[in-house]
């Protein structure tokens, strides 16, 4: 079969779902039988979002390969089976950076370089290295139409269908059709305007997508579709929904991906959804709860934890109740101690991070978990402070700390690493205080053995694992002994037994911190094991 091409774009205003739009469109290609991948443009001039804050764009996801990528290849990945890597996201940034590259190699034979045809042919190509052995490429373009940055994006698709023929592309264009009160009825203005400024640019739209709060009218439909030139039967609701992993069926009883297959001319088998009827029956029917309090800096976004959310969502999965989170202020902690958001909990997490703000109330929440005998999670920084924690109020080393945060401690028990093997480049990495934020960043999936009388073995019940990587700095192995003498247990450590990837406390109900990021390998139907047994563990805490 021919690769088929599926371009979604937004109107109106942001965060309408573009990206869980194009991961139900995913999920419902695979439940038709068909191969899929993915594809992210962004439109900022960053290279990645890896240096970015994440208050101005969420959770960093990081791919097996390494790539710091948009929140949205997480939705991808926790929809579909496609395999994601570099490939899988572009930026502005990355386009300008390849095509000046190029022009500094004389690869242009000393032509003006311009957006027409250079950046957007840079464009084409990208999405056309996709194309091994997938039936279907659903690219998703950031930003909303009339943004000026998102230009380059949409001309460079508008192309794509003279390039591999209209048979072969399907545009849907996703927008808001608001229901205002006063007026006690829904408006189809700014659909009608979005599509317009589309039209300009030389877009057609196959298919409308309406965000709405609740099924649209066939009158309604009937005129979205006169006034913005579409078939009247490719116009669909995209209904606000009580859990996202609902929208692949409400798409699907709207009729979305029959009229996918129609329009790109395909023969697909009987769609089969259900596993997805499944995990939506385990989200709203629980036979019990349990609150996790996330102790972090960033608990008024919660788009900077969006994989976290969903990994413990799918833990209280695979234990047939409902995950409540409770978002605990550290800096809070500091200037209160623990409060009300950490006496209720029944299973505390601290999650990674950068910088100094909020870190002594971490650590405060971490001696509570550790000395009340409340299921504690550490995830990256969340491991390390645990480390931390526990030398210097159980080993005795005083003002322990991660030299990250305090450079002159006596005990640097997390540090920087100067030297380390990256496994993806096949070298020895160096670096120091000096280097570039990203640059030297340990990212990606690397592999760690396990001890066999572990949690982490109980929870894997495997003896080698795989697990995706961000951050720069490293247990410091100097502090092995006199840790372990005190009682801490080191369960997962590197091929090379150079680097600590998992720590236990072995007379506590479930203490556990890893390194490295499980939350990025999380799916609804497939649980993260330590999510699954932390989610478990709370549950017996709260029963006890």
């Amino acid at each position: 079969m021919k690769t088929k091409f599926i371009f979604i774009t937004g109107g109106v205003l942001s965060s309408l779902g573009k990206g869980l739009a194009a991961s139900s469109i995913g999920a419902l290609m695979e439940s038709r039988g068909l191969t899929i991948s993915m594809l992210k443009f962004d439109p900022y001039i960053n290279v990645d979002p890896g240096t970015m804050n994440p208050f101005q764009h969420g959770e960093v996801f990081v791919t097996d390969d390494g790539a710091e990528t948009d929140l949205d290849l997480g939705h991808y990945e926790r929809y579909t089976h496609a395999k994601l890597s570099q490939k899988n996201n572009c930026t502005t940034g990355k386009i300008y950076h390849t095509v000046i590259t190029k022009e500094r190699q004389g690869d242009y034979l000393g032509g003006t370089v311009q957006v027409i045809p250079h950046i957007t042919d840079e464009i084409k190509r990208t999405i056309l290295e996709l194309t091994d052995s997938v039936d279907v490429i659903i690219t998703e373009v950031g930003g909303t139409v009339g943004d000026i940055e998102s230009l380059p994006f949409l001309e460079a698709i508008r192309q794509f269908k003279g390039d591999v023929g209209k048979e072969n592309v399907c545009y849907i264009h996703l927008t808001l059709v608001p229901y205002i009160k006063a007026a006690g009825e829904v408006k189809t203005k700014p659909t009608q305007h979005s599509v317009k400024e589309l039209r300009e640019i030389g877009i057609q739209p196959d298919i409308l997508l309406c965000r709405t709060d609740s099924f649209l009218s066939p009158e309604i439909k009937a005129k979205i579709a006169l006034f913005c030139n579409v078939e009247h039967d490719s116009v669909f609701t995209a209904k606000d929904v009580e859990s996202i992993y609902e929208v692949p069926l409400v798409f699907h009883q709207e009729g979305l991906d029959e009229k996918i297959v129609e329009i790109l001319n395909m023969w697909t088998k009987a769609p089969d959804l259900s596993v997805w009827e499944e995990i939506c029956r385990k989200v709203k029917n629980p036979t019990d709860e349990v609150t996790i309090a996330v102790v972090g800096k960033y608990v008024n976004l919660r788009d900077s934890y969006k994989s976290l959310n969903e990994a413990l969502i799918h833990g209280g999965l695979a234990n047939d109740c409902r995950v409540n989170l409770d978002y605990v202020d550290s800096e809070e902690i500091e200037r209160n101690g623990p409060g009300d958001g950490i006496s209720r909990a029944d299973g505390i997490l601290i999650p990674g991070g950068f910088g100094q703000r909020g870190v002594e109330g971490k650590i405060e929440a971490i001696r509570h978990a550790r000395e009340h005998r409340v299921p504690f999670f550490g995830i990256c920084l969340g491991m390390q402070l645990a480390v931390a924690e526990y030398a210097r109020n159980v080993a005795g080393l005083e003002h322990a700390h991660s030299a990250e945060f305090d450079p002159d401690t006596p005990h640097p028990v997390i540090y920087l690493m100067k030297e380390w093997v990256n496994y993806h480049k096949k070298i020895v990495e160096r670096r120091d205080e000096e280097s570039a934020k990203g640059g030297t960043m340990r990212l990606g999936a690397y592999p760690c053995h396990l001890v066999r009388e572990s949690l982490a073995y109980d929870a894997y019940k495997k003896k080698v694992i795989s697990e995706r990587h961000r951050h720069r700095y490293e247990f410091n192995n100097r502090y092995r002994e006199p840790l372990t003498q005190k009682g801490m247990r080191i369960s997962g450590v590197s091929p090379d037994n150079e680097l600590v990837e998992i720590i236990e406390i072995p007379d506590h109900p479930w203490f556990l911190g890893c390194q490295f990021h499980p939350e990025f390998q999380s799916r609804p139907w497939e649980p993260h094991p330590l999510f699954r047994e932390f989610v478990r563990a709370s549950l017996e805490a709260k029963r006890r």
